[in-house]
């Protein structure tokens, strides 16, 4: 099986520990903050899933709300194929973004376990390109990563939404539609890229 097909999907006891919902639309918005020297956000709206297997839908309305795109999780769910298994792959958001952004999006995938030097500077330069286009990336995640603050966040599969970046893109700032309690936190790139070794990301 091709490493990059792998679905996102939590447990309802998962969901619940993370702080997710798993029914009603937990919406909220968030306006991106001010950008100063070497700090670069895309202007883009939060929005938590509404049950335990829309992250793949949450995740890619986050990144289409940077164009202005309001779409709903239940129509991008449809056209992702997300079913109570999840969705099957950065691919899948990838043509889904660009059905709604005229084909801005391409899927890179990390292969190896552990992220190589060259795929944590790539998955860098990659996030400060589309995020200085105000492009979002969208990441498909597996397993635990810990955030600047050393908090672990930990899923079975997932997707979240990379919104912004600071200095050369060392640190980023992950939108994660699991925690509408804590809707953001940043990351060092070389941990993200590691979140999603073994899977990919749309860019």
């Amino acid at each position: 099986m091709n490493p990059i097909i792998r679905k996102c999907v939590l447990s309802v006891a998962g969901l619940a520990a993370a702080g997710g919902a798993v029914a009603g639309p937990a919406v909220a918005a968030h306006a991106a903050p001010v950008k100063g020297k070497g700090d670069r956000a895309a202007d883009y709206e939060y929005q938590a899933q509404p049950n335990f297997f829309y992250c793949g839908p949450a995740s890619t309305r986050i990144a289409l709300s940077a164009e202005g795109k309001d779409v709903s999780q239940d129509e991008l769910a449809a056209k992702l194929g997300t079913t109570e298994n999840g969705t099957d792959s950065a691919i899948d958001i990838t043509r889904v973004l660009n059905e709604y952004t005229g084909g801005k999006y391409r899927t890179t995938e990390i292969r190896d376990d552990v992220a190589t030097r060259e795929q944590v500077a790539r998955l860098r330069a990659d996030i400060r390109t589309a995020v200085d286009d105000d492009r979002p990336v969208v990441a498909n995640i597996l397993g635990g990563a810990r955030d600047i603050d050393g908090v672990e966040h930990s899923y079975p599969g997932h997707y979240v939404t990379v919104v912004r970046y600071e200095g050369d893109g060392d640190r980023v700032l992950i939108a994660d539609p699991a925690r509408p309690d804590e809707p953001t936190y940043w990351m060092d790139v070389t941990e993200l890229a590691n979140w999603i070794a073994g899977r990919g990301y749309s860019s």
